[in-house]
């Protein structure tokens, strides 16, 4: 866990300063819109699929390169149709990034309700505790004046 916490980072850090040392041509705006777009989503369902405990590598780097390529070919095959098919691997694209945010957000507020609950628990049953031991201690003081 740890060790692809540090490895997220090293991408992250590498791809801001790529990013920031890379000029784009501006008729090549729609084809990396839809890359990157295909990208986050195949993240954002790795993220969620690791969540249930079904994240596959396989199926993560497949999507990865696979959606964002064939989304590049719809932009490709819109230019040439002269339709503006990238709004498609938009729309879809950005509909499956939502629905696995929504995911993760569920998730994340599941397990900080349950933590909340042990928590509870936990200070309850030392209240509890600490009244037992001071009707224990009353107890004895009780008995010993006797």
């Amino acid at each position: 866990m740890i060790l692809g916490l540090i490895i997220l980072l090293i991408f992250i850090v590498l791809g801001l300063f790529v990013g920031q040392n890379l000029v784009i041509p501006y008729s090549s705006y729609q084809y990396v819109a839809v890359a990157i777009l295909a990208c986050l989503d195949s993240v954002f369902g790795a993220a969620a699929a690791s969540t249930g405990k079904n994240f596959k590598m396989h199926i993560f780097l497949s999507g990865f390169f696979f959606n964002a390529l064939f989304s590049i070919f719809l932009v490709y095959l819109g230019e040439l149709l002269n339709v503006e098919l990238y709004l498609a691997p938009i729309i879809v694209f950005g509909g499956r990034i939502l629905n696995n945010f929504s995911i993760l957000r569920r998730d994340f507020f599941d397990k900080a309700h349950a933590n909340s609950q042990k928590i509870r628990k936990k200070r309850k049953e030392k209240s509890v505790n600490a009244i037992k031991t001071d009707i224990e201690a009353q107890n004895e003081a009780d008995s010993m004046e006797d």
